[in-house]
């Protein structure tokens, strides 16, 4: 029979027993927002980065890890299915229909037309278009090494850059193919030279030997494409046949113009805070956005200062008359949104849900603008044109 004294064990059996005991953490070892499994004497801990030795302790203890390593430990563990839904990034195709949703009321607001028909072959050809845009970025970015890395990158997802191209290529043909087919039926050839130039930017902002994107160039490109460029057309897309004197086309109005103004700037917001926590990656490989150039602090200054712009300037074009006061009132109640948008920016700018604030913001800022041209001219009146 063993007999225990004081701190002393007799009984050669039980030095295993105790040596385990002394070299397991106690199971009141607790690690805050992580998970530790054991397996014998061997304790592994899912994260992605250095936690401090795991000391033998009567009494309850709790690891605190920084922001930055909660985030790693997050990315670490990702589902697959969450890594389809980054890749696929649904609510980023909001830019396609803001500016078609916005321009078709500008639209409606100067003549009362609008063809419904026309409106979905443009929708469904803007989401082709802007999937080219998506694919085609990651596929470029792969090359330059940006998104080896990157788990919710398309090519990494389903391991085939050639695939990702030929499937960008593809969408980019077929929704090109929709913008000549609407630029036939309104007959305005105004509406497919600014689509184009809007494609352009979009190729210049990724694609070599420009690669826009890459000098830092890639908001101005942004605002040109999907404001005055793509909402503009959109604006044109919606001209109609007069049965009596031929086509009659839509003069461009400072209404257009000024809305274009605002939708360019909330879609350049997205792809500003795109940026965020992407700047170690971005600046390995020479991609000089402005986040790497001036940092992610200044960074939330900067948004701050373009969403307060964006409301002056709402204010302003009402004040001068160049969009009606329905559009000033009903795009007033995002303000909550806005605010709430820079002080997320403000307290987590290296996050990478910041950009998706932005969304929300581009979104429901968009669907405002709308509803109040078509509240102006006084309700909807739908036509179908063959």
């Amino acid at each position: 029979m063993a007999s225990v004294g004081a701190g002393t064990l007799h009984h050669p059996s039980l030095l295993p027993l105790v040596s385990d005991l002394c070299h397991r953490p106690p199971l009141c070892y607790r690690v805050s927002q992580q998970a530790i499994s054991c397996k014998k004497w061997k304790t592994k801990v899912k994260i992605h980065g250095r936690l401090p030795a795991l000391k033998c302790s009567s009494q309850p203890q709790t690891i605190r890890l920084t922001t930055g390593e909660k985030e790693e430990g997050e990315e670490a563990e990702i589902s697959r299915m969450t890594l389809i839904w980054r890749a696929a990034k649904l609510p980023i195709y909001s830019v396609a229909l803001v500016p078609l949703t916005v321009g078709s009321a500008a639209a409606y607001f100067q003549t009362g037309f609008f063809s419904t028909r026309r409106y979905f072959l443009l929708l469904f050809a803007s989401v082709l278009i802007i999937a080219w845009l998506n694919l085609s970025n990651d596929v470029y970015d792969y090359d330059t090494g940006v998104d080896r890395n990157k788990k919710e990158s398309v090519i990494n997802i389903i391991g085939s850059q050639t695939a990702t191209h030929f499937a960008a290529i593809t969408f980019l043909v077929f929704g090109f193919m929709g913008l000549i087919w609407a630029c036939a039926e309104a007959g305005d050839i105004r509406f497919i030279l600014l689509a184009t130039s809007a494609i352009l930017c979009g190729y210049i902002y990724q694609c070599p030997p420009f690669r826009l994107s890459y000098q830092g160039l890639g908001e101005p490109l942004c605002f040109a494409a999907f404001g005055p460029f793509a909402t503009t057309a959109f604006y044109f897309s919606q001209s109609s046949k007069n049965l009596t004197s031929g086509m009659n086309h839509l003069s461009l109005s400072a209404t257009v113009l000024c809305a274009s103004v605002l939708v360019g700037l909330t879609t350049t917001f997205i792809l500003f805070c795109s940026h965020f926590h992407q700047i170690d990656g971005d600046a390995a490989v020479g991609k000089m956005s402005p986040l790497v150039r001036i940092g992610t602090e200044t960074g939330s200054k900067l948004i701050r200062i373009g969403i307060l712009a964006l409301y002056i300037l709402l204010f302003t074009f009402s004040a001068c008359k160049y969009i009606p006061l329905t559009c000033s009132f009903l795009c007033a109640i995002t303000i909550p949104l806005a605010k709430l948008v820079m002080d997320y920016v403000e307290q987590n700018h290296n996050i990478f849900m910041a950009k998706y604030y932005c969304v929300r913001l581009h979104s429901l800022f968009g669907a405002a603008l709308a509803v109040g041209l078509v509240v102006a001219r006084g309700g909807v009146q739908l036509y179908n044109i063959g």
